[in-house]
């Protein structure tokens, strides 16, 4: 299927009313597109959800997204500026990386800012796919938040707001601070459980370091682009095809 034809496509809205033969077709020009590319690619975006590649399916349900696309990581890389319409958004999906899948686009709107709509996402995540993980930095605003998740329940925890607290037993390789060689019980206070506080530093020990991606990172597959609603289809998001 040639990209004249997927412009068509979505630029009439047809795309989430496509037979499954047709379906195959976009994914077969997806691949072959998505063949050449290869890192660096930088993230924009501060706030990510990360699942394992091979249990990715389940996380559409998940999030109740809809009319998914595929699509080639520079088509789908820049889905926060697509058009939008309302109570529908558009988020991407990446290809698989060294082994994981990034969710990340106007999760503002298709999740919401809400404490409990972010865990809830993360929680949702991994009782689809088995394992999840959350990454959320804000350095104007002061937040810096890691997450993991296994099986629907928070394993481990990093949150920075007004004050940092860690929730769970630390994982393997963090660097606790209780065992800094400058920690002085006598003088300096820590909680037991406190451990790895930044988001970006979590991210390359657990899965996918983003800003950029590693040169000799593996990209598998195409992604995704979803809706956040369902019935809308993808009319008027035929910017994709001019990459």
């Amino acid at each position: 299927m040639s990209a004249n034809r997927l412009d068509a496509l979505l630029r009439a809205g047809f795309t989430d009313r496509l037979g499954e033969q047709d379906r195959r077709l976009l994914g077969r020009r997806a691949l072959l597109k998505a063949s050449g590319e290869r890192p660096p690619f930088s993230l924009p975006t501060s706030w990510w959800y990360v699942v394992p590649g091979d249990s990715y399916e389940g996380l559409f349900a998940a999030l109740d997204l809809h009319d998914r696309v595929p699509v080639t990581f520079r088509e789908g890389i820049d889905v926060a500026d697509l058009p939008a319409r309302p109570n529908a958004v558009p988020v991407f999906v990446t290809p698989e990386i060294d082994g994981w899948r990034l969710i990340f686009g106007n999760l503002e709107s298709a999740i919401g800012w809400g404490w409990d709509a972010m865990m809830g996402a993360v929680e949702r995540l991994s009782a689809r796919c088995g394992e999840a993980q959350m990454f959320f930095e804000d350095i104007a605003g002061g937040s810096d938040i890691w997450v993991v998740a296994e099986a629907g329940r928070i394993r481990r925890r990093y949150a920075r707001e007004s004050y940092p607290e860690w929730e769970g037993e630390p994982l393997s390789w963090e660097d606790l601070a209780v065992d800094d060689e400058d920690f002085d019980p006598e003088f300096d206070e820590a909680e037991p459980n406190e451990g790895t506080a930044s988001a970006m530093t979590a991210c390359r020990y657990l899965s996918v370091y983003p800003d950029p991606l590693d040169a000799d990172a593996e990209i598998r597959g195409h992604g995704w682009l979803a809706m956040s609603a369902p019935d809308v289809g993808h009319k008027g998001l035929e910017e994709l095809a001019r990459t």
